[in-house]
């Protein structure tokens, strides 16, 4: 599948005329999978799915501010172990789950401040749960039901339902910049009873881009005014973000934060690996309509076991309004 969106992004980035971009909304989908790097795999973070819709607010000139935007979300996220067909009754034995089966539902709002020195700081918060309530075993079956997949086992050992609130920070800042490319640091925080860590590194673009505060680099295609003159009339670059992450809590891992546990409970618990390394690649496009992101992750361990590294593909879609 993340082959022809690819060839879907080349087209429609070449066929699209020069203009500039000014839209105040967005609304699109990601949509996340390791089936998409076509290794065969089904395992770790298994899938995610996601909405979003985002609001360009009024920002005065005189201040330092050149974006400001409200965004809204809703989200699902899938873990398994290796093997997402766990059969306790059978020959399999608990040492098969090296990650335990998981799912994080989700809706949050962000405030994305843009500043005129190509910084940015957003911070969001989402209210979800883990556990059965989050719907990821009917969500997995009906998935691989409908296109004739193997049938998963084991989510009867999953994370207990908890209700989770987190809060977040991101900070982008432009570091350097030629024509052609530019390098920037990212960073960002966790805190909450689901998640909690932080990580940085750095981002580095080639090809045609546009300033921090007007590029899906950060999330900010969607603008108020288009009283500023961009780099370029639409972006297309290829991106590379290495990253350094620090797990201090992963409730899709570790369970609840209050160490809550019913007696009849089958909850299946594991430690995380407390740092954590990613590596990010991909293309990127935003035309007149049309925003789109297709990348790779490849990511080291999450838990401490896990037979090897996990990889995942990526691809966002979005469409710009007034």
């Amino acid at each position: 599948m993340i082959y022809r969106a690819i060839c879907f992004f080349l087209c429609l980035a070449f066929s699209t005329q020069v203009f500039a971009q000014s839209h105040s909304n967005e609304i699109g989908i990601q949509t996340d999978d390791d089936s998409y790097l076509a290794q065969g795999s089904d395992r770790y973070y298994s899938a995610g799915n996601f909405a979003y819709f985002r609001h360009a607010l009024n920002v005065k000139d005189t201040l330092r501010l050149r974006n400001k935007i409200l965004g809204f979300e809703f989200g699902q996220k899938l873990y398994t172990p290796h093997s997402g067909s766990i059969d306790f009754t059978g020959a399999d034995d608990p040492q098969y789950i090296d990650r335990p089966f998981a799912a994080y539902l989700y809706v949050g709002s962000s405030l994305n401040l843009l500043y005129k020195d190509e910084s940015n700081l957003k911070l969001g918060a989402q209210l979800g749960i883990v556990g059965p309530a989050a719907l990821g075993r009917p969500i997995q079956e009906f998935i691989h039901r409908a296109f004739g997949l193997y049938h998963p086992s084991g989510w009867e050992y999953q994370i207990d339902n908890d209700l989770e609130l987190n809060l977040s920070a991101e900070y982008n800042r432009l570091l350097a910049r030629t024509s052609w490319a530019d390098v920037s640091l990212t960073s960002y925080a966790d805190l909450g009873n689901g998640f909690t860590g932080a990580g940085i590194g750095p981002m580095f673009r080639l090809g045609d881009f546009n300033q921090l505060f007007n590029s899906l680099s950060t999330q900010s295609t969607a603008i108020k005014s288009g009283s500023f003159k961009p780099l370029n009339s639409r972006e297309l670059f290829f991106y590379y973000k290495p990253q350094l992450n620090a797990v201090i809590y992963d409730a899709t891992v570790q369970g609840s934060l209050f160490g809550s546990k019913s007696a009849n409970s089958m909850e299946v618990t594991l430690s995380p690996e407390h740092f954590v390394f990613s590596n990010q690649l991909g293309i990127g496009y935003s035309g007149k309509r049309f925003v789109a992101d297709i990348a790779a992750v490849f990511r080291t361990k999450d838990v401490k076991g896990m037979r090897e590294s996990h990889q995942w593909g990526s691809v966002t879609l979005l469409y710009r309004f007034d």
